[in-house]
C-alpha cells in the first residue's frame, strides 16, 4: 500500500473518503447480517426444543404450547424477512457466496 502526502489527504474531500471506504463497509454489514441470521437460527432451534419439552410434560400446558408456537411463528417470520432483505441488499456478495 502507498501511501500519500498529507496534503493529498487533506485535499481528499469527505465523499471520496467514504466511496474508499465503501467496499470494506459493505462487507462488514454483509457479515453483520450473517451474524444476526445465525443468531436467529440458534434461537428458533431452542424455541422448537422447548416446544418439543413442553409436550412431554404429565400435565400439558397448551397455552405454554400455544404461545410457544406463537413465538417460533415470529421468529421464523422474521428470519424470512431478514434473509430477504440481505438478499436485496447484498445481491452481488450473495452470488459470490453460493459459489464458492
Amino acid at each position: 500500500m502507498k501511501l500519500l502526502s498529507y496534503k493529498e489527504y487533506l485535499a481528499m474531500s469527505k465523499d471520496k473518503i467514504n466511496e474508499t471506504l465503501a467496499p470494506s463497509r459493505a462487507v462488514k454489514a454483509m457479515k453483520q447480517a450473517e451474524l444476526k441470521v445465525a443468531e436467529m437460527d440458534e434461537k428458533i432451534a431452542s424455541q422448537e426444543a422447548r416446544i418439543q419439552e413442553y409436550c412431554t410434560w404429565q400435565d400439558l400446558d397448551f397455552e405454554s404450547i400455544l404461545n410457544s408456537l406463537d413465538e417460533l411463528a415470529l421468529m421464523e417470520r422474521r428470519k424470512g424477512q431478514l434473509v430477504t432483505i440481505i438478499n436485496s441488499m447484498f445481491p452481488a456478495e450473495q452470488k459470490a457466496a453460493e459459489t464458492k
